[in-house]
């Protein structure tokens, strides 16, 4: 049996009544690849809540979370049923995106954008999701605030990652190099760097962001760019 029938099996339990902190517990506690499903499960719930924030599911939004999230072949239709399962369950994101932390930050300490950390790529996926029907709502923008306080990630991350993915979002170019407003030229050259390099395929690759997810580094290598050069100009200035 698959991993995605696995998952499926997992979500109807809860579509059936079982209640969401018995069968998640029950995943996440179990030793591998158990604990995979468990965290497949909640970052797909997390992506189909995400899809509808703002009041709507668009195509642009469904084709935006097949893009960053990968399926293997032929196992599409159990992607889709968790997907369609995940938008209908009662349960709201906070669960799922509490579930993802105590994966990944069973401390609960605060993480910063600089970390690196696979609870900021989440959050960056998820951005991806939000705009990618061309605008940035209110409602996605408070889901967002909220997933990321579960995480344990500060506001300024989340600033931070705002920051770099939508148009419009207030952009200070010390924050995009995650550097505080008074650091020297030396710094935010060091800064823009190193930023560059962790943001180089092959990094990513490493830690795990798919493939179909490189247009996020693509936007963000931009950014990070753009904030070299206005900080190099008010420098020179």
């Amino acid at each position: 049996m698959s991993i995605w029938t696995r998952i499926t099996e997992a979500l109807a339990a809860l579509a059936k009544g079982e209640p969401l902190s018995v069968v998640f517990d029950r995943l996440l506690n179990d030793p591998a690849p158990e604990q995979s499903i468990g965290f497949t499960i909640a970052v797909l719930a997390l992506g189909a809540k995400m899809a509808k924030a703002d009041g709507t599911v668009t195509r642009d939004e469904v084709t935006a979370f097949r893009r960053i999230f990968t399926f293997p072949e032929g196992e599409e239709q159990h992607a889709a049923r968790v997907f369609d399962l995940a938008r209908q369950d009662v349960a709201g994101f906070d669960a799922y995106a509490r579930k993802i932390a105590r994966l990944f930050n069973p401390d609960g300490h605060r993480i910063c954008a600089d970390d690196h950390h696979v609870l900021v790529d989440i959050l960056e996926a998820l951005f991806q999701i939000a705009i990618a029907d061309g605008s940035y709502h209110s409602g996605e923008d408070a889901f967002l605030a909220h997933v990321a306080d579960e995480f344990g990630l500060d506001d300024r991350c989340f600033n931070i990652v705002r920051s770099r993915l939508v148009e419009g979002a207030p952009r200070d170019p010390f924050d995009v190099l995650g550097l505080p407003r008074d650091a020297s030229k030396t710094e935010a050259r060091k800064a823009w760097r190193d930023l560059v390099r962790d943001t180089h395929p092959d990094v990513l690759q490493s830690r795990g962001v798919p493939p179909e997810a490189m247009k996020l580094a693509e936007r963000r290598l931009q950014l990070i760019n753009e904030a070299w050069r206005e900080i190099s100009a008010r420098e020179a200035a």
